[in-house]
């Protein structure tokens, strides 16, 4: 009895099955769980729980800057337990009912913050190293600007739009409570509507948070016409029959959203780090990250311009 109870908290835990990778499912979601649980005991927000993996990620980017094996095991353990409580700070929301836009953007600048580290110390650490391939020539300001395509250009399109992704289908799995689908225009309402004056932070927070909604929608314009016209049509009274087809031409990309998240990322990270050669992370999310990045905003796209002819039709 109990069992069926402590697993049914866990899984009611979750976004939803369709979003979940199996890593997440076997691994961090089960952990998280069970941080999330003792959190909940002691009466911890998940908004703490938050600043605490951000204590963890930049600390695991610290432990990278060192080459011997002992600090690269640090901090892989380091960012494992920083993503632990990142699960653990989702979960803790949805068991308390403290989820907040608040805890929302605090959550997605905390993985900003984990990285900014991580590949700040990758750069420092390799620029008197000599270039592979290349002897006598040093990294220097070339691992800065590599570090900077792949953290400002690649990583940051790769994770915005697979968020996005999420959350449409959430939208359409669960309605409007259970996605945290924002758009540009509800945000920039809010952002005017507020003074400064006693709300500097929360104002500036949904000015950037604005901007980062802005972008989403700006690279799906196929969905955003769909979305325009379901909107009209429906509302947020979407027909089951609706969501049923979205959500079952929409699950299969799930798993690229996912791949384009952490874990994988993380895991290739661990190995480059392990093998000594962090510049090998910096390349996989230049070129194979951004190619499936590519192609998983393909499928959205055309699938989202099917639809959409097939419902204006109508």
């Amino acid at each position: 009895m109990n069992t069926k109870k402590g697993n049914s908290g866990f899984t009611a835990s979750f976004k939803s099955m369709d979003t979940e990778e199996l890593l997440d499912i076997y691994t961090n979601r089960p952990i998280g769980y069970v941080w999330a649980r003792l959190f909940e005991k002691m009466g911890i927000h998940p908004n703490v729980v938050t600043i605490l993996s951000i204590i963890l990620g930049i600390s695991a980017g610290v432990m990278f800057y060192y080459p011997d094996m002992t600090h690269t095991l640090i901090g892989i353990l380091l960012l494992m337990w920083a993503n632990h409580y990142d699960s653990a700070d989702g979960q803790l929301a949805r068991m308390t009912g403290k989820k907040t836009l608040w805890g929302r953007m605090l959550d997605g600048f905390a993985g900003d913050l984990w990285f900014v580290s991580i590949y700040a110390a990758i750069c420092l650490r390799l620029m008197p190293h000599p270039i592979p391939f290349l002897p006598g020539t040093e990294w220097g300001i070339y691992i800065w600007l590599l570090g900077a395509v792949a953290g400002l250009i690649c990583h940051k399109r790769q994770c915005m739009l697979a968020d996005y992704y999420r959350n449409i289908h959430l939208y359409f799995l669960k309605g409007k409570a259970g996605s945290e689908l924002d758009n540009f225009k509800q945000q920039r309402e809010a952002f005017r509507a507020l003074p400064w004056k006693g709300n500097f932070w929360w104002k500036a927070f949904l000015f950037f948070y604005g901007n980062y909604t802005r972008k989403q929608e700006n690279a799906t314009p196929n969905f955003q016409r769909f979305y325009a016209l379901v909107r009209k049509n429906y509302g947020d009274d979407i027909p089951q029959y609706l969501r049923d087809e979205f959500r079952t031409a929409s699950r299969p990309l799930m798993k690229y959203t996912n791949i384009l998240t952490f874990n994988t990322r993380a895991i290739v990270l661990y190995i480059s780090m392990l093998v000594g050669q962090p510049w090998l992370y910096f390349v996989f999310e230049s070129t194979v990250l951004m190619i499936l990045y590519a192609y998983m905003r393909h499928r959205h796209e055309s699938m989202c311009a099917r639809f959409y002819h097939k419902y204006a039709a109508q």
